[in-house]
């Protein structure tokens, strides 16, 4: 029971501070150049988990082909690809970018399907994939009065679900051994050099974060929603497996809506709300046989803690 417990409070925790990073997001990009901001975020994370991964005695130098390629996979699409959110974020609401979240599981399913053999969709699957696309047509519908703000800006999130959907697939191919700490720092290490040199060649002037608020953005972006959210994750991950640890990406919209409207001001349209329903119910759809296994593995559980 008490192992249960520390498990749904490490779910919570992790959703917690995700749901948050959106917040810091939207309150960084009030100072910063999106990329660049990006860029620091991730600096901070790497230098975090490759101290942890080396003072903690793991195997932590990629030095096979296969964690090799992991770590790239994971530097370009898993890291850098959220580039994209930063830059998207300028004129999306943070609940909404965090809504869209969501469809990250679904995509991850249609990349797998060209990517990994063993991945197959049936005819209910792909149903479920389409109720997935279908809500976020609701959450990203056109409109004719700022198609240049909120229609750009949430292509960009589209593009940055696609990209860390495309990173995760591409490192479940590479199968790497090593420690996920050091997987991590190295994938944020790689990505932030790209991203800066990325935001060099766009032209964004390099700085500091000088105001408080943005310093507390970026502080809290590299340690609490990256280098401990990746390890909590990673935890939750052995321990509970990837269906339930997805699970988060719809929690975490509910804690970003909450802290956007809260904190911000933000507005959130019915449409919006409809279609996150829309998109879970298509990872439902999809995921069936596997939650049913999950929840039925839970009563099983439930049954025995009883006796």
């Amino acid at each position: 029971m008490n192992h249960r417990f520390a498990t749904a409070g490490l779910f919570v925790l992790l959703a917690t501070l995700w749901g948050f990073s959106f917040l810091a997001i939207s309150v960084g990009l009030e100072t910063l150049e999106p990329i660049l901001f990006a860029a620091f975020r991730y600096d901070i994370a790497a230098v975090l988990l490759l101290g942890y991964a080396v003072f903690g005695g793991a195997t932590w130098r990629p030095t096979d082909r296969a964690n090799l390629g992991a770590v790239l996979a994971g530097g370009v699409f898993l890291v850098g690809a959220n580039a994209f959110l930063f830059v998207g974020q300028q004129t999306v609401p943070s609940g909404v970018a965090a809504i869209m979240q969501s469809l990250v599981p679904i995509v991850t399913s249609l990349w797998a399907l060209g990517l990994l053999p063993e991945e197959r969709v049936s005819a209910r699957g792909a149903v479920g994939i389409l109720l997935g696309f279908a809500g976020v047509a609701l959450i990203v519908r056109p409109d004719p009065a700022n198609l240049t703000g909120g229609l750009v800006g949430r292509l960009f999130i589209l593009l940055q679900v696609a990209g860390v959907a495309l990173g995760g697939v591409l490192v479940q191919r590479a199968s790497p051994t090593l420690d996920n700490a050091a997987l991590s720092g190295w994938s944020m290490f790689v990505g932030g050099v790209l991203l800066h040199a990325v935001s060099a060649g766009v032209g964004e002037p390099f700085a500091l974060p000088s105001t408080p608020a943005a310093g507390a953005a970026v502080g809290y972006l590299g340690v609490f929603a990256t280098a401990i959210a990746f390890l909590i994750y990673f935890t939750l991950l052995e321990v509970r497996g990837a269906l339930e640890t997805s699970l988060v990406s719809y929690l975490v919209p509910v804690v970003a809506t909450i802290a956007g409207v809260v904190v911000l001001g933000e507005s959130i349209t019915p449409l919006t709300i409809v279609g996150f329903g829309v998109v879970f119910a298509g990872f439902v759809v999809l995921k069936r046989r596997a939650i049913a296994d999950l929840v039925d593995g839970a009563r099983r559980a439930g049954g025995t803690a009883g006796d």
